[in-house]
């Protein structure tokens, strides 16, 4: 079993930036793939980022590039999510993932992928 712990959440101005951190145990998550994503009130929930087990490959929404950046330190079964220029819209719960499809990005994307969940953070941002 994986557990993931995600933090780094809070409340901030628009133009503003956060960084989320999602800390592994139970097992290492090197060799899965991981993701963000996030789950607005009446919304579905969506990815907006994933990485490769290598770390060489990356994907994100379209809403957010160029201003979102994923990454994993394996050494700290760590996976972090660097959100800058953050608007209203991106106000949600972010939630972390794992997969065991550790290599395939465009797999990655899809929530039926991934078989473990963090408890969520939630993200706030101010007009």
């Amino acid at each position: 079993q994986v557990q993931l712990v995600e933090s780094g959440g809070g409340l901030v101005q628009a133009g503003g930036s956060l960084r989320l951190s999602c800390a592994a145990s139970g097992r290492t998550v090197g060799s899965y793939g991981m993701g963000w994503f996030r789950q607005a009130p009446g919304k579905e929930r969506e990815c907006v980022a994933a990485i490769s087990a290598s770390a060489y490959v990356t994907t994100y929404a379209d809403s957010v590039k160029g201003r979102f950046t994923i990454s994993r330190d394996n050494a700290k079964n760590t996976v972090y999510l660097q959100m800058n220029s953050l608007k209203p819209e991106d106000t949600a719960v972010y939630y972390c993932a794992a997969s065991l499809s550790g290599t395939n990005v465009v797999l990655l994307r899809r929530r039926a992928e991934y078989a473990y969940w963090g408890q969520g953070t939630q993200v706030t941002v101010s007009s």
